[in-house]
């Protein structure tokens, strides 16, 4: 079986990443955090992805959450 993963969000901090990445495992959905480039300080975008099979919930939430 193949884990296909699907970025849902671009954060424009790691801080915010981390926000909705707890917003969404809070929620019981596997999360991935990864940086769109790397910097010294944690400065720049990040992407979340979640399971190909969980964007349509992971898009609920955000909306609920109001991400």
């Amino acid at each position: 079986m193949i884990i296909m993963w699907t970025v849902i969000y671009l954060a424009q901090s790691k801080e915010i990443a981390q926000k909705l990445q707890k917003a969404l495992e809070d929620e019981g959905l596997l999360v991935k955090v990864r940086p769109i480039q790397k910097s010294q300080d944690d400065s720049g975008c990040y992407e979340v992805l979640v399971l190909e099979s969980e964007v349509e919930q992971a898009h609920s939430i955000i909306i609920e959450t109001g991400f």
